[in-house]
């Protein structure tokens, strides 16, 4: 017979892989927030106007980059924090797609997948 879920302490050690990742995330989306906020321009506001108005192009893309990878790690934060919620509920691991488990490799390279490859692929 097919395995329907993981055990608990398989459960509990993608918990601490989450958590680890969930830390990291959180470190890196403050980093991206702070650089938005200017919190960190290291001084340059009294720089010559005439060098200001050379970066005003470049800081215009370069922010809209930040905030895209904000967004992003935003959502990364949301998919690892219900991957807990999918641990605590022991649904953690199961395929949105297929019912079946999805493989342990795939959770380890990325631990907030809902889907297996089988139905990723299939989505394509």
């Amino acid at each position: 017979m097919a395995k329907t879920r993981y055990s608990d302490s398989e459960l509990l050690e993608f918990k601490e892989l989450i958590e680890r990742k969930l830390e990291e995330a959180k470190v890196d989306l403050q980093l991206l927030k702070g650089s938005l906020s200017h919190n960190d321009d290291h001084g340059t506001n009294d720089t010559g106007r005439t060098f200001n108005m050379m970066e005003d192009g470049s800081d215009t893309l370069s922010r809209e980059e930040v905030a895209q990878l904000a967004s992003r790690q935003e959502k990364f934060v949301s998919a690892l924090n219900n991957a807990l919620v999918r641990i605590e509920n022991k649904t953690y691991g199961i395929c949105r797609g297929t019912g079946n488990l999805i493989q342990k490799e795939r959770l380890m390279l990325v631990p907030h997948a809902t889907l297996s490859i089988e139905a990723k692929n299939a989505q394509s």
